[in-house]
């Protein structure tokens, strides 16, 4: 497996639709365990696949932590969250029932170091296909409900600074314009938010 590239905020690249997949190929198989591997390398818990700069609708998420000895914590996780398998790897992503509201403070790999609250739905329903092609259905709430949302907007072309209001958002933008992003080991110092996606709940 390989480490990709994440693009980061402003890259136009990010603004892109996605195309839906025909048919789960070997080779996006293989693109999938390399996002994987890139999203546990960066510390995040979602990455959708525009930003690493291929326009397929392809995601992943995996929310579940894990304690000091490298053992999941599920006890932190909900009923439905528990029962989802993870990690989730999901080509053709779509939304086919939607409840309830949430908020968290996300944050993004492509936005690194930057976290504000989002309202999100707190359930939902999600079709797609799994990485051998077949049928995959998921239903799930909390913080895989809000990360899996998450990454559909990254396929849509959308980042969670766009869902804030026009003066936070701005405001975001600035400071990243004047202050860029920070370094890794500064990052790690910070925070534990919902990290693209450090998607914490949220």
């Amino acid at each position: 497996m390989a480490i990709l590239e994440v693009l980061k905020f402003p890259d136009p690249r990010l603004r892109k639709l996605s195309e839906p997949v025909e048919k789960v190929t070997p080779e996006l198989k293989k693109f999938s365990e390399d996002m994987l591997e890139t999203m546990y390398a960066e510390k995040g818990i979602g990455l959708a696949a525009p930003q690493v700069n291929k326009l397929v609708r392809l995601l992943i998420v995996d929310t579940r932590r894990k304690d000091k000895e490298g053992r999941y914590e599920m006890e932190e996780m909900t009923d439905l969250e528990q029962k989802v398998p993870q990690p989730i790897i999901i080509f053709n992503p779509e939304i086919v029932d939607k409840e309830g509201e949430t908020t968290f403070d996300e944050g993004c790999l492509s936005i690194p170091g930057y976290y504000e609250t989002v309202k999100r739905f707190n359930y939902v329903e999600i079709k797609g296909l799994d990485p051998e092609g077949k049928e995959l259905n998921i239903k799930t709430d909390g913080l895989t409900a809000i990360c899996i949302q998450h990454e559909i907007d990254h396929l849509d072309g959308k980042l969670f600074i766009d869902r804030l209001s026009i003066i936070k958002s701005n405001r975001v933008k600035k400071q990243i314009k004047k202050h860029g992003y920070p370094d890794k080991k500064t990052e790690e110092n910070g925070d534990d938010h919902v990290h693209d996606e450090n998607c914490n709940h949220d």
